[in-house]
């Protein structure tokens, strides 16, 4: 198994576990309502310790039960993580294809550069044939003296 299969598993028993453990160990079973929510937690606090008080604002949409205020939470959940789950994706994307255009752009060049190195060869021994000059390698590669200079400075690239 791969490191970052491991990994996973890992998170995903953590993840498991996470959810299973406050259910298998009773831990709102004191409570009328076990797994409120946070909201409702902190507005039982606060009539607790301030009777009068009264909210600033009042929601614009309060839902008839508990359930569909639990979906409606859901549903912008899974929208958010949808949200983030498609910006982290095509990121990724475009770097994996930044990454194979130069790859291919590497190859091609490199695949150029070899087709120039046989070009030149070949050259090289057409010249040779030509003059009968096989032993000479300081003249090798080149059949024409103008060639020697525009190809002394034109960069190798590999």
């Amino acid at each position: 198994m791969s490191r970052n299969a491991k990994i996973n598993a890992l998170l995903l028993f953590v993840v498991a576990a996470l959810a299973v453990l406050p259910l298998a160990l009773g831990l709102g079973d004191h409570k009328e309502e076990p797994f409120t929510g946070a909201d409702s937690e902190a507005e039982t606090a606060i009539t607790e310790i301030r009777p009068d008080y009264e909210p600033w604002f009042s929601p614009l949409y309060e839902p008839p039960s508990g359930e569909i205020e639990s979906a409606l939470f859901a549903l912008q959940a899974a929208l958010g993580a949808g949200v983030l789950a498609y910006y982290f994706g095509l990121h990724r994307g475009r770097r994996q294809g930044e990454l194979r255009a130069l790859a291919q752009r590497d190859t091609t060049t490199s695949t150029t550069s070899t087709a120039a190195k046989t070009s030149t060869t070949a050259r090289t021994s057409r010249s040779s044939e030509k003059t009968g000059n096989t032993g000479n390698t300081e003249n090798a590669g080149r059949s024409h003296p103008s060639e020697s200079a525009s190809e002394a400075s034109a960069p190798e690239r590999t």
